[in-house]
Formats: C-alpha cells, sequence, structure tokens
C-alpha cells in the first residue's frame, strides 16, 4: 500500500485493502479471545466453590466466548487458495418433474436467505424454469468475501423427503437435486482453453414478458466439447457480456476440475481413502414423518427443518470444515 502506484489501480487497491482487512480483524480477534480467556481463567480463581451466582454467571459468559472462539477458528480454516473469492452456485433439479424443480426452487430461497445473513450479493447467471413449478436448474454468482470457502462445503446431492403439495392423495414422495460450488477465479490465473474445443450458440434469452423481453439472439451457450461440460449466460445486456460471463465460469469449472484432479493424484499416491464428493448425497431434509435435517459426512443434525430452510447453515458448514481439517 506504500507504493505510490498502489492506487492507480483501483480495483486492484480495494481488493488488497479488503484483504488486509480480513487478515487484521482474525489477528485482532485473536488478541481479544486470549485476554477475555485469561481475565475469566483469573476469575475464576478467586470464586469461592460456594458462591453460585458467581458461579453461574461464569458459566454464561464462558458460553459466549466459546462461540467467539468456534466463529474465529472457522475463519482460520478458510484459508484454501480461493476461499476468499466470489463462488458460482449452480443448483440442478433431479428426477421427479414438478416435485423436483420444487425442491430446487427451495433450495435456492435457502442459500439466499443464507447470501442475507452473510451479507453477500447474488447475480442470476441463467436460470430454466420448471414447466409448472419451481426451477429446472439455475446459475448465480455469490458476491462477498469468504462466499466460496463457505459455500464449497455445500457441493453435492440434497435429499428432501415430505408430503408432497403437488400429490392430491397427500402421500409421501423423496427428491432430490444437486448443488455444485466453484471459485470466481481473476485474470491472473491462467486457463488455456483451445478455442476448437469450444461449441458456442446464441439464442434468445428468456424473460418476463413485456418489456423484460429481449427480442435479440443475446443469450450464449458454450459446451466445452472434450468435457462435456455446458455454461449458459442469459442475463447480461448484450452477447458480448453474456459470451464474456460464460467463459469466465468455464475457466472456473476447468480450473478447479484441474485441482481436484491434483488432489486425487496426491490422495493416490499417499493411499489415503478419498472424501464423498460433487454427485454423492451430503444432507437428508426429512419433513414427514418426522423433522430432520442430517449432513451423512459428519452426522451433524438438527430437528428444526424450518430454521434450517430459512438459511441458518452456519451449524453444518462450520462442522464440514472441521472434519476436512483434520
Amino acid at each position: 500500500m506504500s507504493s505510490p502506484n498502489f492506487w492507480n489501480d483501483k480495483k486492484h487497491s480495494e481488493e488488497v485493502i479488503s484483504l488486509l482487512n480480513s487478515e487484521k480483524k482474525i489477528l485482532d480477534d485473536v488478541k481479544n479471545l486470549i485476554n477475555e480467556t485469561n481475565d475469566y481463567l483469573d476469575m475464576a480463581k478467586t470464586i469461592e466453590a460456594t458462591d453460585d451466582e458467581s458461579l453461574k454467571w461464569l458459566e454464561e459468559e464462558s458460553k459466549t466466548l466459546n462461540k467467539k472462539i468456534d466463529e474465529t477458528e472457522t475463519l482460520i480454516l478458510l484459508n484454501g487458495d480461493y476461499d476468499k473469492n466470489d463462488a458460482v452456485l449452480e443448483i440442478h433439479s433431479g428426477a421427479g418433474g414438478t416435485e423436483a424443480c420444487d425442491w430446487a426452487n427451495m433450495l435456492y430461497r435457502m442459500y439466499s436467505r443464507y447470501a442475507e445473513k452473510k451479507n453477500y450479493k447474488l447475480e442470476i447467471v441463467d436460470e430454466q424454469p420448471g414447466l409448472e413449478a419451481g426451477i429446472k436448474s439455475i446459475t448465480v454468482i455469490v458476491k462477498g468475501l469468504y462466499a466460496y470457502g463457505y459455500l464449497k462445503n455445500e457441493k453435492g446431492i440434497h435429499r428432501l423427503v415430505r408430503i408432497s403439495p403437488f400429490d392430491s392423495g397427500a402421500r409421501r414422495h423423496t427428491s432430490f437435486a444437486s448443488v455444485g460450488v466453484t471459485p470466481v477465479i481473476d485474470d491472473t490465473v491462467k486457463v488455456d482453453i483451445n478455442e476448437k474445443d469450444l461449441k458456442i450458440d446464441v439464442f434468445h434469452s428468456s424473460g418476463a414478458g413485456g418489456q423484460s423481453v429481449n427480442t435479440t439472439d443475446s443469450a450464449v451457450r458454450i459446451t466445452y466439447l472434450p468435457l462435456g461440460i455446458v455454461v449458459t449466460c442469459q442475463n447480461e445486456r448484450s452477447q458480448v457480456q453474456n459470451k464474456a460471463k460464460a467463459m469466465q465460469i468455464l475457466k472456473s469449472k476447468l480450473y478447479e476440475i484441474e485441482e481436484e484432479n491434483k488432489k486425487k493424484e496426491l490422495k493416490e499416491l499417499k493411499g489415503i481413502e478419498q472424501d464423498i464428493n460433487f454427485g454423492s448425497q451430503i444432507r437428508s431434509y426429512v419433513m414427514h414423518p418426522y423433522s430432520l435435517v442430517k449432513d451423512h459426512r459428519t452426522n451433524c443434525e438438527e430437528t428444526n427443518v424450518n430454521k434450517v430452510m430459512d438459511g441458518d447453515l452456519d451449524k453444518f458448514i462450520n462442522t464440514n470444515l472441521r472434519r476436512n481439517a483434520k
């Protein structure tokens, strides 16, 4: 920051300041926790065993302190190369028609509420509505510090069990939806893509109708032929902007695949059993015959399903971060 050219690039300078502030906050939090812990330990030495009121007060204070420690530990665990980056969040409905599309929409609402709690911003890149209700798929960029670090824990298959509101017989249904998360990488990360490996299609953007309809072929679909990866963007104002956004997401996906392959090779060399990853069921949300959300990777549970569906995911995310750190 002391460089005379630091402020010439506003975007870069803002990123550096944001990074500096986040690192300072963690350091300040750790120092404060150490001081607070020592203060309580000193108090504990002076309290008599028969002083019930003081012991009760100290017990309540220790609960608050433990919560602060947990929050700080979680931030320290977000130390991956791209944990601080924005994230591309994708939700795809599974087999099951309307029921699955409704479940995908419920998950999108859950993550939207989670983003609100974290003061993150959402940018919809592509959305495919269901025929009767819900969404077939949606791609969203989640913008905010540590967005990828937190949301990467949500990759996988999410299972819902409930009495279907679309079934006149009020029978129990099981629905599935997949969640994919990739970090948004900037131009400093080089990803080589051969133009011959790309198939680029343009089409009309779908919209809400009336003045919202874009009558030009501005939407862009890019297919990376070697791996069959498809990226669609239709929410920008022009074809050029949609193509640029789609290419950015494609590069992020390809980079992540390359990193995952490196980790896989390293684990095979070390003889370590592979973790569950995208494509495997990670969590069940049961609304009938009982109420329970269970993460199958950590066995973390919550009986208040509505609380979770309103975006209260910290319990599951933090537990999985600790599991991966061990």
